[in-house]
């Protein structure tokens, strides 16, 4: 997906094209409903001029017969063709919440550049929701056209001057609603923008809250959220204004052209063109068109508020990606040797560093954003902007992301959990048991286990929020060894347990990974003393190697950031 992608316009076509079936069902059971509704005017005139006025009672219980069995098939064909809307509805939206979350998720990346998780739920939940109802607009839109239609087309047997006024009038007034969405169109894309954004920061603020409060910035991430909360709700405003106005202003029209109506009919009756019944029946069917003229200006406010949401949609959905596949293939038995040469991204500047198979190498960054740069370019989340990294002599560039996250395993400081049970995070890694306990000992979550009120059974609330910090960390860094990778890179994964628990991760991970690629991308003393060497990252480069002890040694940059 890069460039390319669908558009605004697109979003919506494929929407409606999507549920096609449900929707023709629902347009021609809609328009049977208001035919029906026309007719009912229709026929109370008739009742009026050939039952009532002649005083005939069989003729009256004829009319009244079929008058009964329009009301049956007009209620009929609202509730089922009201359900085929609502079905389509439901499931356009559906799969745009699909397509959505699968283009977040693709491992090219890509879609969440620049926007916020909560924004991105925004757009999967709400903006998906109004694109999904234009399959319900377009089907009440095309019902009420055929009920202007059959009203037209009566009113011109009634009296042709009456008809003309109605297929006159009709198209200004669909014209004007049109014209008059415009500026609401506009104010809608703005105010989902503000509210999505909003929701974005309110997401960012919960999932920080401990932090914020360790930091004393409570205030200050009060006073964020109210002015992003307040340049939502003027935004809010401003569309609901324009929306107010726009449904004053069609129905004003609406109501004039309405009056238009009852009034010619009314001097067609008093100069005797028209029978009492067809004047009942003319002033029935011009009130009967407020309601498909007020259908046209709900579907003209949907669509415009649709459009808005399609075209947020189609800017995730055409997001370019990240990083491009290749299509080169990793050997069957992975030896777990990385190569870099030249690696420049971001801060980093020419990165030159080898790592043998099943070597334990320990990285230690005296910048904290040299560690973020490797860790995306090892990730493959972004390719280098110069260099190469190599994977068992291929270049991770010429590979597909999946693939490499196959085969080498990224595991990040601030990892998430999932909600659930303490040991089905650890086992969604693996289902092998014994090495889900295992990968828990090496870890120090089985002691997290043995903390908790159930074990391993017990509930995980969502991002872990009911664990603290280094149970959290414990269990996330459980589930990366659980996941066996033959190349694992984990980052700061004990920063916040006690030196005595982070000494028996620290011997827990050497023992667990022996034989296997392991990278420790951490200032940690203890982590970086099992390692089998430890590359000094300063300044954007490999500064030196060497074994802990010896860096310590040799080196006042590494003592700074390893030591203090």
């Amino acid at each position: 997906m890069g460039g390319s992608g669908p558009s605004g316009r697109d979003v919506l076509r494929q929407a409606i094209k999507g549920q096609r079936r449900d929707v023709a069902l629902g347009s021609l059971l809609g328009a049977g409903h208001q035919a029906g509704e026309a007719l009912v005017p229709v026929l109370i005139g008739v009742v009026i001029d050939q039952a009532v006025a002649g005083g005939d009672a069989t003729s009256l219980l004829v009319w009244l017969a079929v008058l009964a069995v329009v009301y049956v098939g007009l209620s009929f064909s609202f509730r089922f063709g009201a359900r085929a809307g609502e079905r389509a509805a439901e499931q356009a939206a559906h799969i745009l919440r699909v397509r959505l979350v699968t283009r977040v998720v693709d491992p090219r990346g890509g879609a969440e550049d620049g926007r916020l998780p909560g924004a991105l739920t925004s757009i999967a939940t709400e903006d998906a929701k109004r694109v999904g109802t234009v399959a319900m607009a377009v089907m009440f839109g095309f019902s009420a056209l055929m009920g202007l239609l059959v009203g037209a087309v009566v009113l011109l047997r009634i009296s042709i001057p009456l008809g003309l006024v109605v297929l006159v009038g009709t198209p200004v007034l669909l014209l004007a609603g049109h014209l008059l969405s415009k500026p609401l169109e506009r104010r809608s894309e703005a105010e989902q923008e503000r509210t999505a954004h909003a929701s974005g920061v309110a997401a960012d603020l919960v999932t920080g809250l401990r932090v914020l409060k360790g930091i004393g910035a409570e205030s200050a991430a009060v006073a964020r959220y109210r002015r992003t909360s307040r340049d939502s709700l003027v935004a809010t405003l401003r569309a609901a204004r324009a929306e107010a106005v726009q449904n004053g202003l069609v129905l004003t029209l609406t109501g004039v052209f309405i009056a238009v109506v009852a009034l010619v009919g009314g001097r067609l009756a008093v100069e005797g063109d028209i029978s009492l019944g067809q004047l009942v029946s003319a002033v029935g069917l011009a009130l009967f068109l407020l309601g498909p003229l007020e259908v046209f200006s709900w579907v003209n406010t949907d669509f415009a508020q649709a459009r808005a949401s399609a075209t947020r949609i189609a800017g995730v959905l055409a997001a370019p990606p990240g990083v491009e596949p290749g299509g080169a293939r990793l050997p069957e038995r992975l030896r777990g040797a990385l190569r870099l040469r030249g690696v420049g991204h971001g801060s980093l500047r020419g990165i030159d560093l080898d790592v043998a198979p099943g070597e334990v190498l320990g990285v230690a960054a005296t910048d904290p954003a040299d560690a973020t740069a490797l860790l995306r370019c090892l990730s493959r989340q972004a390719d280098p902007d110069t260099g190469v990294i190599e994977l068992d002599g291929v270049p991770l560039r010429d590979l597909d992301p999946a693939d490499v996250r196959t085969a080498m395993l990224v595991a990040e400081h601030d990892a998430d959990l999932f909600e659930g049970t303490l040991r089905g995070n650890v086992a969604a890694a693996a289902s092998d048991p014994e090495a889900v306990l295992a990968a828990m000992a090496a870890a120090g979550a089985d002691e997290v286990a043995l903390a908790v009120p159930r074990g391993g059974d017990t509930a995980v609330s969502e991002r872990g929020r009911s664990l603290s910090g280094g149970q959290r960390q414990r269990v996330a860094l459980a589930r990366a060894l659980a996941a066996d990778r033959p190349v694992l890179v984990v980052h700061d994964p004990t920063t916040a347990v006690d030196a005595v628990t982070e000494a028996r991760i620290a011997a827990g991970v050497r023992d667990l990974r022996r034989g296997r690629t392991t990278i420790l991308v951490t200032t940690s003393p203890a982590l970086l003393a099992v390692a089998d060497r430890v590359a000094l990252l300063d300044g954007g480069r490999i500064a030196d190697t060497g074994p802990h002890a010896d860096l310590v040694e040799r080196h006042a940059a590494y003592r700074t950031a390893v030591l203090s």
